[in-house]
């Protein structure tokens, strides 16, 4: 599956969970993968976080991925520009991408590009759209997250990196 949406780098916060794409069906957290979802937000999950973001992370359940598992990425870096282009995409067993930019210029940061994390391969995605909480919305302190959300799109596959390209160019062009 490939994500993409384009948000805004000033309105966030720290609050469970900022997410844009693919979750649970039946609103409760089912297990390691099965979300896969976008999220912008200034949540350190587990710790170790360099700046205080904000920053484009994978809500696979269980945690908010800044890479390929637990440890900080030393690739990610802070969005804070007034709108800001957030992407990820998984195959759903072996591969992840997470990509992040200004969405008023320029081209895509690679944040990561790699393994998914230990315990989440195969996914299990189950095809529920979210947008702005967690799969499991509605769990006391799940819904606590501030955001906006300009525009976006989930697509079946794992999108090019020429593809991803042309969608912020695209962006950019506006």
């Amino acid at each position: 599956q490939g994500a993409y949406m384009v948000t805004s780098g000033t309105h966030v916060n720290g609050g469970c969970c900022f997410d844009y794409g693919n979750s649970e069906t039946d609103r409760r957290a089912d297990g390691a993968g099965a979300m896969d979802a976008i999220n912008f937000s200034t949540s350190c999950w587990f710790g170790g976080c360099s700046g205080s973001g904000p920053w484009v992370q994978a809500d696979l359940e269980y945690g908010l991925f800044p890479g390929g598992g637990t440890a900080w990425n030393p690739n990610q870096r802070a969005f804070t520009s007034p709108y800001v282009t957030a992407m990820l995409k998984n195959n759903g067993t072996t591969q992840m991408a997470l990509k992040g930019a200004n969405a008023q210029s320029g081209g895509l940061t690679t944040l990561w590009s790699g393994s998914l994390p230990p315990g989440y391969n195969p996914m299990k995605q189950q095809g529920a759209i979210i947008l702005g909480s967690g799969g499991d919305c509605c769990a006391t302190n799940t819904n606590l997250s501030q955001g906006t959300f300009y525009e976006g799109a989930v697509t079946a596959g794992y999108p090019s990196d020429a593809t991803d390209n042309a969608v912020q160019a695209n962006i950019v062009a506006a």
